[in-house]
Parts: C-alpha cells; sequence; structure tokens
C-alpha cells in the first residue's frame, strides 16, 4: 500500500480498477484547511492523463509494472513477436500496444516489453538507434547557409527530418523519444 503523502514521480498505483504512474506531484498546506496533494497521472495502460488531487491519508494499492527486455523478432500482420532471452519463448504483442516511436525498431533490436498481472499493454523502445538511409533527395553545395532539412526514409519505413549534408546510405542516429535527427552515426 502507498499512501497519498508519500506519492513520488514513477510511482505506480491501483485506483478504481486502473493502474496510474504519477508524473508529477505537489504536497500543497493552504493557510486555511487541510493539506492535500495535486497531482498528474498517467493511466498507464490506455496512456491517458489526468490532474486529480487527494487528501494525503488516501491509500492505494502498489502496482508493480514488469519491464522486462525482450528482443524483437518478427511481425505477422498485426501481431508483433518478441523473444525472452532467457527462456526463448515468443510473446505476440498487439499493434494497437506498439505506440508510435516503435516506427523506429528493426528486427533483432531490444525493447522493453511492460506488462501488468501478465498483461503486455506497450513496449519502449531503445532510446537511441542507428537506422541506415534508404531514400532523400540529394543536397546541393551553398544550402547550408541556414538550418535546412529534407525528409528522408529510414530503412525501417519512418520518414525524419535530416540536415541537408545526409546522403543516401549514411547511418544516423535517431532519438526514438521525439523522432528527430541526433547525428550521423
Amino acid at each position: 500500500m502507498v499512501s497519498a503523502g508519500d506519492f513520488r514521480n514513477g510511482v505506480t498505483f491501483e485506483m478504481e480498477g486502473n493502474v496510474y504512474q504519477i508524473i508529477e506531484f505537489q504536497h500543497v498546506k493552504p493557510g486555511k484547511g487541510a493539506a492535500f496533494v495535486r497531482t498528474k497521472i498517467r493511466n498507464v495502460i490506455s496512456g491517458a492523463v489526468v490532474e486529480k488531487t487527494f487528501n494525503p491519508n488516501d491509500k492505494f494499492p502498489t502496482a508493480f509494472v514488469e519491464r522486462k527486455e525482450m528482443e524483437y523478432s518478427y511481425s505477422d500482420g498485426d501481431l508483433y513477436y518478441f523473444m525472452d532471452p532467457e527462456s526463448y519463448e515468443l510473446v505476440p504483442v498487439n499493434q494497437g500496444d506498439l505506440g508510435d516511436n516503435f516506427k523506429f525498431v528493426k528486427e533483432n533490436m531490444v525493447c522493453k516489453v511492460l506488462s501488468y498481472k501478465g498483461n503486455v499493454f506497450g513496449v519502449e523502445p531503445p532510446t537511441f538507434v542507428e537506422l541506415q538511409v534508404t531514400q532523400t533527395d540529394p543536397g546541393f553545395k551553398g544550402d547550408t547557409a541556414t538550418n535546412a532539412t529534407k525528409p528522408a526514409t529510414l530503412e525501417t519505413g519512418a520518414e525524419i527530418r535530416v540536415p541537408l549534408f545526409i546522403d543516401e546510405g549514411d547511418m544516423v542516429r535517431i532519438d526514438t523519444r521525439t523522432g528527430e535527427y541526433m547525428e550521423r552515426a
């Protein structure tokens, strides 16, 4: 059990049949009236963010979200299969549980598979990935006067914006949290 007075960023707890994670919290002690805890919480399964206030004495059961590193093996229609490196068991994950940043993941990359009570609800790709540019327009000499970018397609099929000096076949490092080009690899 975790009380609202003990809330910290990243704590997960159960409330009303859902699992929530604390994004922000603030203990408020007004001059008049009782103290309370103002929070911003995210439903870890649906991803919805809600602002809510709690009495510091409110108690909630702690929810243990398992984060297990697994290797992405292959996709078959709407199912994506991840291999557990210890048991070599394949775990299927629905396409809807992957998130937008999964477009930067290629086969054999290690990702964190998130589950609660054995039910997989999300996949976290590596923070930084190195991918090859498969298609982009050539840059021209003299175009580099400003911080100009051009569209590029990566080997996974994802499209990003890269600086003009990047050519087809170059390896680039991508931040999967923002989907932005970081540097040439």
